[in-house]
């Protein structure tokens, strides 16, 4: 069994605001965030390749080089406009290259301090998982539902609810069964544990890091960059060599 990386990346995160490009473009630290990303990925030893699944019109990946420089294959293909677009592309190439039970990691670009710890403990823990598994977190917070006016509507439950990371990891041929048969009956999914939910699925959680966050804001970049930091003298601390 192999493992495949698929990053899509075709969106141009309007929420984030300010600044020349996409956010999975922006400078974090000495790469692009989609830099740290691809990294992390590719460098688990199981993990075979990755296919990052792009905007038609990119104009900043070529010159980036990242496949160029990477240390395993990876593959470039044409995303689409919404994310289960851009993953089916990346699925449908991998199908060229890849047997039906490897699996396939689908990892957000702009999730730039994934740590090896929690991509050691999806693959061991979901790895072998017929419905496949993804990254989480138990929700800690009071949550709250607002009225139209903005105001509380009610207090939400917290007991058994989790926050989806990234990556979401499954089984190639589960996986494409499952996006081709939620977009066929028209159901919009936002992640792809929802598609294999959506198709009699049990996705495992296994328990993620806090670290793990998504780059949407401008702060955002901020906080990553002390995440890595902080990883990089940890591991100058474990290896001073």
């Amino acid at each position: 069994m192999r493992f495949w990386a698929v990053i899509p990346a075709a969106g141009v995160g309007r929420r984030m605001g300010g600044g020349d490009r996409p956010k999975q473009y922006r400078q974090l630290l000495d790469r692009p965030v989609i830099g740290w990303a691809l990294e992390r990925l590719l460098g688990h030893p199981r993990v075979a390749g990755a296919v990052v699944a792009l905007a038609a019109d990119d104009p900043y990946w070529e010159a980036l080089g990242l496949d160029r420089r990477a240390a395993k294959p990876v593959y470039r293909v044409d995303g689409g406009a919404e994310r289960h677009d851009s993953v089916r592309a990346a699925l449908a190439y991998l199908a060229g290259l890849a047997d039906g039970d490897d699996r396939v990691l689908v990892h957000d670009a702009v999730r730039p301090c994934l740590s090896a710890a929690e991509l050691d403990r999806l693959i061991a823990e979901g790895g072998e998982a017929a419905d496949g598994a993804l990254l989480a977190t138990p929700v800690r917070d009071t949550l709250k539902r607002a009225d139209e006016a903005g105001c509380i509507a009610e207090t939400v439950p917290r007991e058994g609810l989790w926050q989806a990371q990234t990556p979401q990891l499954f089984p190639l041929r589960r996986l494409t069964d499952a996006l081709d048969a939620a977009l066929a009956a028209g159901v919009g999914v936002t992640d792809e544990a929802q598609a294999v939910e959506w198709h009699g699925g049990w996705p495992r959680l296994v328990t993620g890091e806090p670290s793990n966050l998504k780059i949407t804001h401008q702060a955002d970049l901020e906080l990553a960059a002390a995440v890595l930091e902080a990883q990089r003298a940890a591991t100058q601390r474990e290896d001073p060599a």
